[in-house]
């Protein structure tokens, strides 16, 4: 029984480990994903902005130019880290509510395993008293 009991939360274990591990592929690609996408907004934001400058740049002191290029830089940048501080939260938040989630998931199989396993030593007990008293 012990060994069958350790068997099972082996078992348990290794699914636990696996789940975890196919939840942090899936984070991961969809976090590659949404950045990817919003890196590709970024080029088109990126380019439409530029395209204005240079027809911009006729007119303008070359300074302005710089400054709004170090701006577009800076807001995208920003929008970058926020969006994969934003990405980092779910996912973190998603692994505690997993964790969370299999481990009351283990603790009630460790509770039926535990009660069965009571439940098989009294009948064991009951069963070596009949035969003490048999003999």
């Amino acid at each position: 029984h012990e060994r069958e009991h350790d068997r099972e939360i082996s078992e348990l274990i290794a699914k636990h480990k696996e789940e975890m591990e196919e939840l942090r592929a899936e984070l991961n690609k969809e976090q590659q994903h949404l950045l990817d996408k919003i890196q590709q907004q970024m080029a088109a934001t990126h380019k439409a902005e530029m395209e204005q400058a240079q027809l911009q740049s006729q007119t303008l002191h070359s300074l302005e130019l710089e400054a709004l290029r170090l701006s577009l830089n800076n807001m995208h940048t920003s929008q970058l880290e926020l969006t994969q501080s934003n990405l980092r939260k779910e996912k973190e938040t998603a692994l505690v509510e997993l964790r969370e989630m299999l481990n009351d998931k283990r603790a009630q199989e460790v509770a039926i395993l535990q009660s069965r396993h009571q439940l098989e030593w009294e009948k064991i007990k009951e069963q070596c008293l009949k035969e003490k008293e048999d003999l």
